[in-house]
Formats: C-alpha cells, structure tokens, sequence
C-alpha cells in the first residue's frame, strides 16, 4: 500500500470528494475518518477542504490560519497540518460579510455580493472590482495546492461544503462540484439518516446536477443510522434501481464523535459530555464551567480539555441567572469583540462578571473575550466603532492592528509549560495586575490576572494537562469546591482514540475495497443521467454554462432500465438545501 496510486491522468496521488446531502450530514468525520483508515494502512493521506467557512480556526506551524477541521483531519492522518489543505477559510463578521483568508492570510472583508462577483444590473461594488474574474482566480489557486497535495501524497480526502447541489452557485462553485470536475474525482455523498429523509436527499442531490457533475458522483454513504441494517437493505437496493449507484456503507450512529466541527455547539470532547454521561469526579466534588455564548464565538474548541477533565461540567450559557451556580465562566473568543460587549451588557451578563470579580469567583477571558474584560477597546479595524470602553475586570488596553497575529507561541503557566496558538487583530497593552503567561524566566509572554479573574490571547492552552490541572486545581481553590483534576487525563491521547474510532467506523462499516479502488482508479465509468439535471436560470446567475445543462431524456421503461443502465426513471424535486443566498449559507 506504500506506492503510488494510478490514475487516469499517470502517476499522481489518488482522491477522492466527500460531498453531503446537507451541512452537518457528516463530511467532516467522514474524511477524517477516511484518512484516518487509509493511514493505518500505510497510505501517505491528506486533506484537503478547498473553501471553508468556520469560525473555529487553526495556526500552522509556518504560521498561517486554516480551518480547524481540516487541523483534525490532518491529525488523522497523521501529517502536519499546511494551508495548502484550506486554501481559502471565510470568516463570518455579521450576517452578509466575512473575512477572506487566502493561503492563510487574511487579504479582505467583504460582502456575499463582494466575495460573488459583480453580476450585472448595476455598478460593480469595490469588492467586486477587487475580486473581479475572482471565481477563475479562486479555483487556479485551489486546484494548484490540491496538485501539490496530489504530488507529495499517495491519496488525497477531499470534504465539500453545504450541498453540491446548490443549484444557484454551481456557477461559482470552487469546493463542490468545482473541485471534483477540476481535479476528475470521484465524489461519495454523505447523508444524516437520522434527520430523515435521506434517500430523496440522495435521489434529488443527483438529479439536480449536470449531466457532466453527475457522471463524478460515484454512490453514497449512510451516517448515523441507528437500528438493524438489514431494514434498510431494500431501500438501499431501490436507491441503487433509480440512480445506477451503489451505497459504500452505513454508519452507525456513534455518541461524541463530532470532532472540531466547522460551527455550532456540537463539538469535540465537550460534546461527548453532552451527550453522554460525565466520567465521575477524581476527588469528592464536581467543577462546573458556565461558557458565555457570545455572538460570532470563534474557537469554542478551547473548552473540549476542561470537558475531558472526569468530574468538569461544560455548558454554554446566554443568561445572567445561569452564572449563578459555576464555579468557572469561561468568555470565549469571537469575531466580534464589540458586538459581544454590546451583548453581555444586554443581557445582564456583563453585571454578572463584575459580581464575580469583586467576589472572588473565578472567571476566565481567551482572545476576544480577554480583550473584552479590559478597560478599554479602540476598533478602528474589526467593528470601526472606535473607542468603547470594556468591562474593566482587568488592567488592559486593547487597539486593533490592521495586520493580524497568527502565531504558535509557549511558555510557562502556574509553573507548568503550556503551548498554545493566536489569531487576533487586536494588541493588548498590560499596565498592572500578575504575569499569566511568562518564558519561564519571569518575562511575560501574553495575558494577565487580577484575583481570580484571567485573560490569554492563547487559544489551545487548556490542552497543555499539567497546566489545565494546576488551573483547575486553582479554580477549585477559589470556587471553594473539593474537587481534585484525575492525575493521568490526556487531552492528547483522548483525541487519538476519537480518530481510531472514526477509523474503525470506516474500516468496519464501509466497503473499504470499493472505497479503495475509486481512490486508485478514478471516476467509475458508465455512471447513468438521472433526469432532470441542473435546472436553467434566468439571467447572468444561470446554474451551469450551456454546454453544461443537457435536456434530460425521455423515460426509459423500468426493464430497459434494467437492460441498459443508461439512465433512470424521471426524478421529483429533492428535498432543499439548508443554505440560502445569505453569506452564511452561499458561500460555505
């Protein structure tokens, strides 16, 4: 298994498209796990997501800013994680704008209209006029580092966004489709059977697709089915009769395998705590952490170590009265460092903090929350509001730079090392209170502390566990609780079970051998139309070019169906995408 696979096009390293019904149906762990299988079988894999939208974000080692779910799959796969595997990362800023991060730096905020282009009907924005022909851009510079993934691997797991079949973007589709027709890969869809609905999920993600972006969809998988397989056998095999493709497995529904999800609140560690029972407390109490769910929380994965702690309750929280009985609130990091101050001021949070400080109970700002607990904010970069006075918890200062800090610093906390990574634009200036963060040597290195209330701009330091330990010893101590952190939790080895799981997953329930050889061998040949195809739009948003909209044929009759497998019954509509033209959803 170490050489190279064979493809179509000579010698270069296989792939493969991991596409959804939906956001969500699973693509994340699906190639995770993918690559976590192909691995263990000596296969040199990577990842690759060539466009994401997430606020949850990682830095690599040569300092440059990528998904934090393409972070996880890389450590499935036991590689190091490079921009080349998220070459474009969107971050959201509001409901219609978002920050543009190429090869892992930021380079621009714009609009949905901006990132999109300008499309006629009007004067071209600044956005438009900055990314002009950006779409052709765009994918030169994904498929680029996809071939050099190729290049360097034996097989490269490629995840897709949202749908493929979102039939008003195929124009300006670059992580779909796009993708899969650039680099002639064979796409599997993923589908969440325990939403319902998913074998006209399947049918009408297929049937809403071009003749040319059907002939790469090679079949599909089953996740999170719960019950005996054997009931839904017909269904698959009827599935297989209207579409001409098989289904590569059905996965079963596994409890905390959500690992560093792109959104959302169900994520890795802390969403095994969630969902299942929390592992007894090592010494006689229970620690209870309150995470403020401010707007636009960026990197709540910092919170999965504390949730891995047996004993340490995680929830997340909007209102002031649930502060009340933890014993540590946690302000996470955010996009919007302003607008989350509006919002916990709104809500009674921001008088519940300032309770806590003046007695003593222990409260905990990263990044933008740790901006947020200073004493004053100047924005003339993220919000452009200027200046806004903070919470005043601790003795900081904070001004936005225009150029972001993406770095992968480490030191010492609480007498322990601890590593950590940054992403912020804004610059703290620290006039008073204790060293947080320091080299070892007593120079401060990053944050400060004030009682019993502390700030880091390091996101990932609670996975350092002698310092998460120390911490939680200290918080315990403060809150007045008996509780004592388990001597030997490993954050580390806790997220290597995770992708073993999400590898024996695939190993177990998936048909590897047929999994193995669309990696190999490429796109399956003779793979049938199944009417109606992309559908025409009106205007200068038309779903696909002209060459690319093929007038479905007439109905075959079910035995020549049978006969011929050259196309299908005709299809009803499908079951809709969740995104929408928003930002949020269009461009995902």
């Amino acid at each position: 298994m170490n050489g190279r696979f064979k493809a179509s096009g000579g010698t270069v390293g296989g792939g493969l498209l991991v596409a959804g019904t939906t956001s969500d149906a699973g693509k994340s762990v699906v190639t995770a796990g993918i690559c976590r299988w192909l691995v263990r079988q000596g296969v040199r894999v990577a990842p690759f997501k060539a466009q994401n939208m997430s606020l949850n974000s990682f830095v690599t080692r040569e300092g440059a800013e990528i998904g934090r779910a393409q972070a996880m799959q890389a450590a499935a796969a036991r590689v190091e994680p490079s921009a080349l595997m998220n070459p474009v990362l969107l971050k959201p800023g509001g409901d219609r704008s978002s920050q543009v991060v190429l090869l892992g730096k930021p380079v621009g905020e714009l609009s949905a209209k901006g990132y999109f282009g300008h499309t006629g009907g009007g004067p071209a924005s600044a956005g438009s006029a900055l990314y002009g022909g950006r779409r052709e851009e765009l994918l030169g510079t994904v498929t680029d580092c996809l071939a050099e993934l190729r290049r360097t691997h034996d097989a490269v797991i490629c995840e897709g966004a949202g749908s493929p079949a979102e039939i008003n973007l195929r124009r300006t589709d670059i992580v779909n489709m796009g993708i899969a027709r650039a680099g002639r890969l064979p796409v599997v869809v993923v589908g969440d059977i325990d939403r319902g609905g998913v074998f006209a999920s399947f049918f009408g993600t297929t049937a809403l697709l071009s003749r040319e972006d059907q002939e790469l969809i090679a079949g599909y998988l089953v996740n999170k089915f719960r019950g005996d397989v054997s009931l839904l056998t017909p269904g698959l095999e009827m599935l297989r009769g209207v579409t001409g493709r098989p289904t590569f497995g059905v996965l079963p529904f596994a409890h905390g395998l959500g690992i560093d999800e792109e959104d959302g609140l169900r994520v890795s560690l802390r969403g095994a705590v969630r969902e299942s029972v929390v592992a007894p407390p090592h010494g006689a109490d229970v620690l209870r952490v309150a995470v403020a769910a401010v707007p636009l929380m960026s990197n709540f994965t910092d919170v999965d170590a504390l949730a891995a702690e047996p004993g340490v309750v995680v929830r997340f929280v909007d209102r002031a009265e649930e502060l009340a009985d933890a014993d540590l609130v946690v302000v996470p990091g955010t996009r919007g460092t302003v607008r989350a101050l509006a919002w916990l001021r709104e809500r009674g949070l921001a008088d519940a903090l300032a309770r806590r400080a003046a007695e003593g109970r222990p409260v905990l700002g990263i990044c933008g929350g740790y901006q947020l607990l200073g004493e004053h904010i100047d924005d003339e970069v993220e919000s452009r509001a200027g200046a806004v006075p903070g919470l005043g918890l601790l003795p900081v200062r904070v001004r936005f730079a225009a150029e972001k800090t993406l770095a992968r610093p480490s030191g010492h906390a609480l007498g322990e090392p601890v590593a950590g990574y940054e992403i912020h634009h804004g610059v703290a200036e620290v006039h008073g209170g204790e060293t947080f963060l320091s080299d070892g040597q007593g120079r401060a290195l990053d944050g400060c502390r004030v009682g019993s209330v502390w700030g880091t701009h390091w996101h990932g330091s609670l996975e350092s566990d002698a310092f998460r330990r120390a911490f939680l010893r200290r918080v315990a101590a403060d809150a007045g609780r008996a509780f004592v952190p388990a001597p030997d939790t490993s954050f580390g080895a806790l997220r290597e079970e995770q992708l073993d799981r999400l590898g024996d997953l695939i190993e177990e329930h998936a048909d590897t051998a047929a999994l193995l050889r669309l990696i190999e061998e490429g796109v399956p040949a003779g793979l049938p139309f199944v009417p109606p195809g992309a559908p025409r739009l009106a205007g200068p948003a038309t779903a696909e070019p002209a060459s690319d909209t093929s007038s479905p044929p007439s109905p075959v009759p079910p035995r020549e169906h049978e006969a011929h497998g050259d196309t299908v019954a005709p299809a009803t509509a499908g079951e809709p995408s969740d995104h929408s033209n928003s930002l949020e959803g269009g461009i995902r």
